[in-house]
């Protein structure tokens, strides 16, 4: 195996459309809080520590998964010899390490967050992946946190405390879907998701309650005057792609869980586009 190789199994692991993907969440968090402009030399650590955790989070998970990946997975980087398993684990460590080291530069809200997220992503594929409904609600924490621990490295959660309930709500919702869709799949590896556990329908149902909570969240920054009418423009469409998502996923969970991710990417948008609002109006 070359070095090249090596390299590309090891970027891999990481999976850099992930990395990038939570890094631009941690950017809109602290965009949201205000942040960018006060404190650019935190929002950049926390980018960075996001990233670097993410993809020691998946790299450790692949060294945990290995032996299934063998059998469902056998191109990714461990089963066909690309990294080694001991490879592997090590630049784990080494990315977490680079995380926490960049973390500790932040304020103490953002270090508590970041020390609970990197012990979540150690855990999540040994103790809670298997558990009904524990694994879903793990990931969809991680995903909101992103949010919230861009906000704290700039000292200041504000609305991202919204951001984070609605965006971990709608990927809650969306990781119950998935496994209605991945149900025959799960049975044959003797996971006990929650669509197993208690029923695809009881599930879709337990799903779209969760989403109608979050919808019901989303227009509170509006009522509380933390932004205007140009949040509420977008959040109301949103949440009515996020709700017909659901609605659908009860006929094609595959369709409904894509189409989430539509609504999920509009909302994020809204909370963008009203603090970009905020600051043009506090300028003028």
């Amino acid at each position: 195996m070359t070095v090249g190789e090596t390299g590309r199994g090891m970027l891999e692991l990481t999976r850099p459309v992930n990395v990038i993907a939570a890094s631009v969440l941690t950017f809109i968090g602290a965009f949201v809080a205000g942040g960018v402009g006060e404190e650019p030399v935190a929002v950049v650590a926390a980018v960075a520590a996001t990233g670097l955790a993410v993809g020691a989070g998946n790299a450790i998970n692949d060294y945990f998964d290995q032996e299934i990946d063998r059998i469902n997975q056998p191109e990714r980087a461990i089963p066909r010899g690309a990294v080694s398993p001991r490879g592997a684990l090590v630049f784990s460590v080494v990315l977490f390490a680079g995380a926490v080291a960049l973390a500790l530069t932040l304020p103490g809200l953002a270090i508590a967050i970041a020390a609970v997220n990197l012990l979540a992503l150690i855990a999540y594929t040994e103790v809670f992946k298997g558990l009904p409904g524990l694994g879903n609600a793990l990931v969809a924490y991680l995903v909101g946190s992103t949010f919230l621990f861009g906000a704290a490295a700039v000292d200041e959660i504000g609305p991202a405390v919204v951001l984070f309930v609605l965006a971990g709500t709608a990927t809650l919702t969306r990781e119950i879907i998935k496994d209605v869709e991945d149900i025959e799949g799960d049975r044959e590896e003797g996971l006990n998701t929650l669509p197993i556990a208690i029923g695809e329908r009881r599930a879709l149902g337990v799903a779209a309650v969760l989403l109608v909570l979050a919808v019901v969240a989303s227009p509170v920054p509006f009522l509380r005057g933390e932004f205007g009418v140009a949040y509420l423009l977008l959040v109301v469409p949103a949440d009515a792609v996020m709700l017909a998502a659901a609605y659908e996923s009860f006929e094609d969970p595959t369709v409904g869980q894509s189409r989430l991710k539509y609504g999920m990417f509009l909302a994020s948008l809204a909370f963008i586009v009203g603090r970009a609002a905020l600051e043009v109006s506090l300028t003028m």
